[in-house]
């Protein structure tokens, strides 16, 4: 997660995508991740002119010392969002202490160490890109010739269903964000085609009873399309997923809630009624999709 790994996306539409009106946004990042400079309280207003009733702040954490969130100060953190809490509470939005951790299953150990010494209300558990990553800029190409489409997504899949198994999170971010770095040598279409490379990172999620996230980034990105799909969303639900999430994944004003409502509808195509969180130790609650986006 370093700052040459960022890929070229499209520019945001002229249209205004940032919805408005929704009960929750599980994944947002301050000025306390390295690649988002943010200020929270930002948010806490776009919130309140939105009517974005809810909203987990997930900064980055890192396991390995060479990327860039390298076990950052808990408790500063948590000072600042509690500190934002508190401010925006009277003006109707509670905002919660999250996090987006990378997942690494050679430091899986770690990682549960320092979750279990560590309170957060809400935990986003990702596979993130690493400058060893064969889907670096610099080495996807290579690495996509002459491999079958299952190899290709292999590294990543099967981390995630590691991520998936070690049921550390409450759910798991972006599943298949590698449809952005792998653009255009393998395209959305491609791997729709093969929607049974999904089926392994759909059993270990429901087997956990990890949450599956709808991460609305893609939607501003390459792929046009959310992390997952929703036909993935809806055969997670058909192999019995019951824990779902949506999140804007901003980094910057301007994506905050981007495309949410395009979750929404997903999740609530998919057959899902609510939406999955949880506000603390043992506070797992549902958050009912409004009734707008529920068919008739």
């Amino acid at each position: 997660m370093t700052e040459e790994l960022r890929v070229a996306d499209p520019p945001t539409p002229a249209a205004d995508p940032q919805a408005r009106d929704l009960p929750l946004d599980t994944h947002l990042h301050t000025d306390q991740s390295f690649d988002s400079q943010v200020p929270i309280d930002v948010y806490g207003a776009m919130a309140a002119e939105r009517g974005i009733a809810e909203l987990a702040i997930t900064d980055h954490i890192d396991f390995d010392p060479g990327w860039s969130n390298y076990k950052p100060d808990f408790r500063a953190r948590e000072a600042i969002v509690r500190a934002a809490a508190d401010r925006w509470a009277p003006h109707g939005v509670a905002i919660r202490f999250g996090l987006e951790l990378s997942y690494e299953s050679k430091r899986e150990e770690e990682i549960r160490d320092h979750l279990r010494h560590h309170a957060y209300d809400f935990v986003i558990g990702s596979v993130h890109i690493s400058p060893a990553s064969p889907y670096h800029a610099r080495r996807v190409a290579g690495w996509v010739a002459g491999r079958s489409l299952a190899e290709v997504v292999a590294p990543s899949f099967d981390e995630t269903v590691a991520a998936a198994r070690s049921g550390l999170f409450d759910t798991i971010g972006h599943l298949d964000s590698i449809k952005r770095y792998l653009w255009p040598h393998v395209t959305p279409a491609q791997l729709a085609e093969q929607p049974e490379l999904y089926e392994p990172m759909l059993q270990a999620l429901v087997d956990s009873g990890t949450g599956l996230e709808v991460n609305t980034s893609g939607l501003r990105q390459t792929p046009m399309e959310t992390y997952p799909s929703a036909a993935i969303v809806a055969r997670f639900r058909e192999l019995g997923g019951r824990r779902l999430t949506a999140g804007s994944d901003a980094h910057r004003p301007s994506w905050f809630a981007h495309g949410l409502d395009e979750a929404y509808r997903i999740a609530a195509a998919g057959g899902f009624k609510e939406l999955a969180f949880r506000r603390g130790p043992g506070e797992r609650v549902g958050v009912a999709i409004p009734d707008r986006f529920l068919a008739r």
